[in-house]
C-alpha cells in the first residue's frame, strides 16, 4: 500500500454575512463547493500557499488574519495496477481577508468557479465535507485549533 501525504493551506473568507467559495471539479467530473486554498508546494510556506492559491482560484488579493485550526483526514482508494493507497490530508485553515483584486474563475486549475454564497444558504450547497470544517473552526475558533475528528470525509 503506498502512502501519500497531501499538506494543503485554506481561507476562510467571510464579509457581509456571506463566504467565499471555489467550485472544485473532480477528476469524474463531480463538482462541489469548497474553501479557496490547495497543496503546498516543496519549500513552500503555508501562508504564501494560502495567499497563492486563494489568487490562483477567486482572482482576489488576500490577507490571513488568523490561523483557525488544522483538519486530517484520512481514506483509502485504489491506485493503478490493484494498488490501494493510504492518502492523508493534512489541511492547514486560515481566516482570511480580500483586499484587493476582482472576483474571476479559475481557469486550466482544479476549480472552474468562483462566488460568495450567504451563510445561511450554505447548508444547502453541495459542497465538500472541508467547507463545513472551515466554518466551524471560524464560528467556535477552539483553543487547540482543533475539532473532534469527523471520520469519512472525503474532500480536497
Amino acid at each position: 500500500m503506498n502512502r501519500e501525504l497531501r499538506v494543503a493551506a485554506y481561507a476562510v473568507c467571510i464579509r457581509d454575512e456571506q463566504i467565499l467559495l471555489a467550485r472544485w471539479v473532480a477528476g469524474d467530473g463531480t463538482r462541489k463547493w469548497t474553501l479557496p486554498g490547495g497543496g503546498m508546494d516543496h519549500g513552500e510556506d503555508p501562508l504564501d500557499t494560502v495567499v497563492r492559491e486563494v489568487e490562483e482560484e477567486t482572482g482576489y488579493a488576500a490577507e490571513m488574519t488568523a490561523l483557525l485550526g488544522i483538519d486530517s483526514m484520512r481514506r483509502r482508494y485504489p491506485r493503478k495496477l490493484g494498488m490501494f493507497a493510504d492518502f492523508q490530508g493534512l489541511r492547514i485553515v486560515y481566516e482570511g481577508r480580500v483586499t484587493g483584486g476582482e472576483l474571476r474563475s479559475e481557469t486550466n486549475g482544479s476549480t472552474d468557479l468562483a462566488a460568495w454564497h450567504a451563510l445561511d444558504r450554505v447548508p444547502g450547497l453541495d459542497r465538500v465535507a472541508l467547507v463545513d470544517i472551515g466554518l466551524e473552526l471560524w464560528r467556535s475558533r477552539p483553543a487547540l485549533g482543533h475539532l473532534r475528528p469527523q471520520r469519512g470525509s472525503t474532500t480536497t
